[in-house]
């Protein structure tokens, strides 16, 4: 089976064809200019199918939330203009004749790491990405638990400082205003402008600055704390954590120290691992909608 696969995130699309084993021939990236519209990105995804013909199957991992039975866009917020309500699934199948399955792009992260990454030798684990806010999945007997109408898993919007920082959801003391890496960068520029991203952030770390290393160890606190709310309640096997400030050997040990030191002893086994896919979890994720659904 031929699968093209595509990512589509606030600020690239990446997009591959492989087969159902997760075997890449071909991988893109590509600008979304995701302020153009959802109207437009899907065009533009239509204009980039067309181009590879011979395709047996089409997956899309999207940004928003997302009806994944009808594939659909339940709600997207202005990231991407006039997104919310586009049926990805009925116009790339009436256009391309083959099967389509979408779905939320940290859900789809989540099956990427179940399937090819980090998450393969276990059936239930809980999955968070730190970026822009915090995503997560909660993966059970190997499949995405979905919660009542599909929305589970926001663990960003846990409240973690009760009436404490005004979230963009519009409630207050939410995780991600915490724990995630836009919040991390925010309070750095405090210190030093200069601080604008990761990679600075982490030359700081490296270069010795004392006020950057006493912030970065503050805020894996904050990320360690939400986690182990969610291994005391879940009690799973292992947590995996991505996005880019993931990548760093030096985050995931800290957050993994920590979070042992704040949970139970009868969940200490637990383990804190880094997704292994990066940035092309959700690639993969989708492409396992075709092959392990």
């Amino acid at each position: 089976m031929k699968i093209f696969a595509a990512d589509i995130g606030g600020t690239a699309i990446k997009i591959s064809i492989s087969d159902e084993n997760g075997n890449i021939e071909l991988f893109r990236e590509i600008e979304t200019e995701s302020l153009k519209g959802g109207q437009y990105i899907i065009q533009k995804l239509v204009h980039i199918i067309a181009q590879y013909p011979g395709i047996d199957a089409i997956s899309i991992s999207t940004a928003g939330q997302v009806n994944s039975k009808e594939g659909y866009i339940v709600y997207a917020n202005e990231n991407i203009p006039g997104y919310t309500g586009t049926r990805i699934k009925d116009i790339l199948e009436e256009r391309f004749n083959v099967a389509v399955k979408v779905e939320n792009d940290v859900n789809a992260a989540a099956l990427g790491e179940k399937f090819y990454g980090a998450g393969k030798d276990y059936q239930d684990f809980i999955f968070l990405t730190f970026g822009t806010g915090i995503g997560g999945a909660i993966v059970i007997d190997s499949k995405l638990h979905r919660g009542f109408n599909g929305v589970a898993g926001e663990f960003g919007h846990m409240i973690v400082h009760p009436y404490g920082l005004q979230c963009n959801c519009g409630k207050l003391g939410c995780y991600e205003c915490y724990g995630s890496t836009t919040a991390l960068i925010l309070e750095a520029q405090k210190i030093n402008s200069n601080c604008t991203n990761g990679r600075a952030l982490f030359n700081m770390i490296e270069s010795g600055d004392e006020s950057i290393c006493n912030l970065f160890d503050k805020w894996t606190n904050e990320v360690a704390l939400g986690i182990a709310s969610l291994v005391h309640i879940f009690n799973p096997p292992c947590v995996i954590i991505g996005g880019g400030i993931m990548e760093q050997e030096l985050s995931v040990k800290l957050v993994s120290e920590k979070v042992h030191q704040l949970i139970m002893d009868s969940f200490s086994d637990v383990k804190i691992l880094k997704s292994k896919l990066g940035n092309k979890a959700g690639l993969f994720g989708a492409i396992s909608l075709h092959s392990f659904s």
